[in-house]
């Protein structure tokens, strides 16, 4: 007398209905990506919701290190209205916002267009891209050594041609423009990189049939090249204005907001009242506040630059 064996699934039909493999399978790698992510995400909540949270707590309050927060309800933002010094920080940031998008944008786009054209060497790529490797203060730091209106190596070389000295970080009119000359100097390298790589995505057969129509490099490049590159720039722009916003450490490093507030922008001005006058409160409450503008401004640069279109069809 045979015996046959059931197949397990068939033996556990029968006490009840056993999971599918692919089901089980499915239910295994949510636990490991749970397990993934775990660390990442707690680092997220530890160091970025919660700390924001409590500003936002912390701005309707009376806060300094030296007693418990007090609530005042809306007196920090009535404060800020008033505030002539946050006006001033937020009209230098503007200035320097401007210099330093418009600057590096158009910077980064020459480059990356010689790069596309010229060579595609990676070498090249890493000469380039060297000056964003290197750290903020450390950046702040050699130029201010080279730009000092008494030993630097700029004015030396000015000197040689009969120019008097210029306090690049002295004078109010050349202060802003110079940090902004010197982030741009970091930074152009690494959105060069990233236009070049929109660059690679757009098909050549678009460029040799305006070849043949016989449009010359100028119209091929404001009639095909930048409408296909909008999604890249838009991107390109949006990160490029909230780091803008966010400037801190070369200021901090050459001028300390100075001279006479002409590079106090507002990171600074909250650095100040937080770490400099314990004004907790009334810092959380102009943090708030620029992270709204930061938010509000990104959506608007993407609803008006059409950020999710595409003019390759």
């Amino acid at each position: 007398m045979t015996t046959t064996n059931a197949p397990p699934d068939a033996e556990r039909s029968h006490g009840g209905q056993a999971a599918p493999p692919g089901k089980r399978r499915s239910l295994g790698d949510l636990k490991v990506a749970m397990i993934f992510l775990a660390p990442a995400t707690l680092g997220f909540v530890v160091f970025y919701i919660w700390p924001t949270l409590r500003g936002a707590y912390l701005s309707f309050t009376e806060y300094s290190l030296l007693s418990a927060p007090k609530f005042n309800g809306l007196a920090n933002y009535d404060r800020m209205i008033h505030d002539s010094f946050f006006w001033n920080a937020l009209g230098v940031t503007v200035e320097y916002v401007v210099i330093n998008i418009g600057l590096q944008t158009v910077l980064a786009v020459g480059i990356a267009m010689l790069m596309y054209r010229l060579t595609k060497s990676i070498t090249v790529r890493a000469i380039i891209l060297a000056p964003y490797l290197v750290a903020n203060v450390v950046v702040a730091l050699v130029w201010y050594w080279m730009l000092d209106v008494q030993v630097g190596v700029v004015n030396t070389f000015l000197s040689w041609f009969g120019v008097d000295p210029v306090a690049f970080f002295g004078d109010s009119h050349w202060a802003i423009p110079t940090v902004a000359g010197i982030n741009v100097w970091r930074h152009m390298g690494y959105t060069a990189l990233l236009v070049f790589a929109g660059l690679q995505t757009i098909p050549s057969y678009v460029y040799e049939a305006a070849e043949v129509d016989g449009s010359t490099e100028w119209k091929t490049f404001w009639r095909i090249t930048l409408p296909l590159l909008r999604p890249v720039l838009v991107m390109v722009l949006v990160v490029t204005m909230i780091g803008s916003f966010q400037i801190f450490d070369t200021v901090a490093v050459t001028t300390q907001g100075g001279p006479i507030n002409a590079t106090r922008v507002i990171y600074y001005y909250i650095y100040e009242r937080a770490f400099t006058r314990f004004d907790f409160g009334y810092a959380s409450a102009m943090a708030l506040v620029l992270f709204a503008i930061l938010a509000v401004v990104s959506l608007v640069q993407l609803r008006l630059l059409r950020a999710k279109e595409s003019d390759l069809a």
